[in-house]
């Protein structure tokens, strides 16, 4: 098998907004990736007690399964003064300190009118020390092998941008679908080391072009049609802290 390495590292600061880039990165023992999915924007009243922050399920807020709006405004998170910038229509729409109540209330105007048709009730940017607003309950990386990815463009027919898939790490070298052989099993990235958990069952979200919003192409669908199943990427605990990084090699025991 050839040598896998990290392609790219990715953190989504704020649950349905952009992905943020990273170079590298610090894996701690039973945590995401720092500020991954730190925010998320509450549609509609949902109970959430920052006090003692839970699991919530993704319905709960605005999220692109849904809201594919999302995907055509460009985000950036500061993470030194925790301000959120969104840029709609190549203009600055939004900026507000996510830590204060004038810079959340800036945040939630704009999408209040933004996403008006589809709000269940005000939109309110919800934090919670020590939480991630992830898609599962446990305190995960995600991981999509980029050789599945292509499988899947194989099966549409269409070029599908891997961000589609909202994953932390991507990885090049693997075959297709490999990473379904690793569930169980440990893996080093870079100096980290992580637990296959579960694979990740794909929804409308990836139906959605992550530059324009529009909702073009039926993955889910393709993914049980041609290989029998919705599934693509899989979730990792972290079992032994380190650095990982863009070009890191990915290794298995």
């Amino acid at each position: 098998m050839p040598a896998a390495r990290i392609q790219a590292l990715y953190r989504y600061p704020v649950k349905g907004l952009s992905p943020q880039a990273l170079g590298r990165v610090e894996l701690k023992v039973g945590q995401t990736l720092p500020a991954d999915r730190l925010y998320a924007i509450e549609n509609g009243p949902c109970g959430f007690d920052p006090e003692a922050p839970a699991y919530f399920p993704k319905q709960r807020f605005l999220m692109l399964m849904r809201n594919e709006r999302l995907a055509a405004l460009h985000t950036d998170y500061e993470e030194a003064s925790h301000t959120l910038t969104i840029r709609w229509e190549r203009r600055e729409a939004a900026r507000g300190d996510l830590r204060t109540a004038q810079g959340r209330a800036a945040i939630e105007r704009f999408l209040s009118e933004y996403c008006a048709d589809e709000l269940r009730g005000p939109p309110k940017v919800l934090f919670g020390e020590g939480h991630s607003f992830s898609d599962v309950a446990k305190k995960v990386v995600s991981i999509i092998n980029l050789a599945s990815v292509a499988a899947v463009e194989n099966a549409v027919g269409a070029p599908v941008n891997p961000l589609r898939f909202r994953a932390n790490v991507y990885v090049k070298g693997w075959p297709a679908w490999h990473e379904f052989d690793l569930l169980g099993r440990e893996i080093g990235l870079g100096g980290a080391r992580l637990k296959v958990v579960k694979r990740i069952q794909r929804c409308a979200a990836t139906e959605v072009d992550p530059d324009t919003g529009i909702r073009d192409l039926e993955v889910p669908r393709t993914l049980m049609q041609t290989f029998g199943h919705a599934d693509c990427g899989v979730y990792a605990e972290v079992v032994a802290a380190g650095e990982v990084a863009v070009g890191d090699p990915v290794s298995e025991a």
